[in-house]
């Protein structure tokens, strides 16, 4: 068995989940499909994938519960399969699979750390979007008093399962979009190390966002607030450990 697995969660991307999980397929890596409660037409296609690849696995989550509540998912079921490592990439082509040995790789050289990538944006992406994103960067650098967390919201990751799952059961971890942001936050503060590496993304043709505007945003503001009030108790930890960026690999 591959060492490593990849992680998809999938709700509701009909159009773009066949070509995804061909392109990790080829890159040699089993893969498990997370169904986050997928309506019917996007249901069938996962199925009918994990049918016709004996490497294709299928996990079904009985309803919707939100992309932190798959991976997490996803990540326990990895440790239980024996999986030592994790890709998480997402379900709607935004990340280039061609990218997927660059982090493996830097995986086998840390491989006790995240590897996450830091996008790089083409025309596709919304610039409300874009430029929203820098007050989330503000505020994870004021939670780790550090900058080695230099995007906190990329989705394309490596995770050493052991570790990631024994956060998941010690650490409140959110379920929906706060959860890519403060997984990283809690990794850091237990003295984990995240490594990023530059990574493309586009944004897909098909348009389609799962991201709640009021509830998204309601639900990362609660977040940012309670991992404030997290980082004033471990203010001296925190001091001690520094607060300059370690090299990012290219």
């Amino acid at each position: 068995m591959s060492e490593l697995c990849a992680i998809i969660p999938v709700y509701n991307h009909p159009s773009t989940i066949t070509q995804t999980v061909r392109s990790v397929r080829q890159q040699g890596f089993p893969v498990l499909l997370v169904d986050d409660g997928s309506e019917s037409a996007c249901a069938d296609i996962l199925k009918a994938l994990a049918e016709a690849d004996p490497q294709v696995y299928l996990k079904r989550l009985p309803q919707n519960g939100g992309k932190g509540a798959a991976v997490k998912a996803g990540l326990l079921w990895a440790e239980a399969q024996g999986f030592r490592h994790a890709l998480q990439i997402d379900a709607d082509g935004q990340h280039n699979p061609e990218e997927i040995p660059g982090l493996v790789s830097l995986s086998g050289e840390y491989p006790d750390a995240i590897i996450s990538g830091m996008p790089e944006y083409d025309d596709s992406v919304p610039l409300l979007r874009y430029y929203a994103r820098y007050l989330t960067h503000v505020w994870v650098w004021i939670s780790t008093l550090s900058l080695e967390i230099h995007d906190s919201m990329c989705g394309f990751r490596v995770y050493p399962v052991g570790a990631a799952c024994q956060l998941i059961r010690t650490q409140r971890l959110g379920d929906r979009m706060d959860y890519d942001i403060e997984v990283l936050v809690k990794w850091f503060w237990q003295g984990g190390r995240v490594v990023q590496t530059k990574a493309q993304v586009r944004y897909s043709q098909d348009g389609i966002s799962h991201f709640r505007g009021f509830e998204d945003n309601w639900l990362i503001t609660k977040m940012h607030t309670r991992l404030f009030f997290g980082m004033l108790r471990r203010l001296p930890r925190l001091l001690l450990r520094g607060g300059s960026p370690r090299r990012m690999p290219q």
